[in-house]
């Protein structure tokens, strides 16, 4: 199997790269703006890397060449989710990940919700809506990623799933969290994550705000 990171320089694409490369015997395409030069410590046979940003058409018709599942870091550019999409379309790829935010289908009740919606913003939110309509919709076998607020803790992956339709569960999350369910997605034979979208939190943070706030 063969995963490509669009966005493979950031945070958790570093993280979900070594995870990976030591759970599973997957190869990896990483993709990034000079991603030679800061990538450059990516170094193993079962790795290539792409240089591009996610508006190079070309560049990203290259790097799903032979892949079979994509992770898609950064969702801010709806000129690039578009292109990536459009990419997608030309190679026939359909499997795809991607991080998103909470709050897009009004979905974060109570204090916590308000408190969201004030740190982000309804134009924000309003974005990410937006973008992630391109791959949430029948043509695509997707699984949105509702990140909730990140934080960074060595040895602390666990994590709380809600589904589409559920209230929102939980005020922060770590990236190391984020990255194991992302394993655990790809590694998953069920089925049961294609064309879901999942609320994703640490369990037992249902407060008002996250605790780094």
């Amino acid at each position: 199997m063969k995963i490509l990171i669009l966005g493979a320089a950031g945070q958790i694409g570093r993280l979900l790269t070594k995870d990976l490369l030591e759970q599973t015997d997957y190869d990896l395409v990483l993709y990034a703006r000079n991603a030679s030069k800061r990538l450059k410590d990516a170094k193993s046979n079962r790795v290539s890397v792409v240089n591009g940003d996610f508006t190079n058409y070309d560049a990203l018709v290259t790097a799903m060449s032979g892949v079979d599942a994509i992770y898609l870091n950064d969702m801010n550019s709806r000129n690039g989710v578009q292109t990536i999409a459009k990419a997608m379309k030309t190679t026939g790829l359909k499997r795809i990940l991607v991080a998103s935010i909470l709050g897009i289908y009004d979905e974060v009740p109570g204090a916590f919700g308000k408190w969201n919606e004030k740190m982000v913003g309804k134009a924000g939110i309003q974005s990410h809506k937006e973008t992630v309509t391109l791959f949430e919709n029948p043509d695509m076998d997707y699984t949105i990623l509702r990140l909730t607020w990140l934080y960074n803790q060595e040895g602390n992956r666990n994590y709380h799933l809600t589904f589409k339709g559920e209230p929102f569960e939980g005020a922060q999350l770590t990236r190391q969290a984020v990255s194991q369910l992302i394993v655990d997605i790809l590694q998953d034979k069920s089925g049961k994550f294609l064309k879901s979208s999942l609320g994703v939190a640490e369990p037992n943070t249902n407060w008002a705000k996250p605790s780094f706030y």
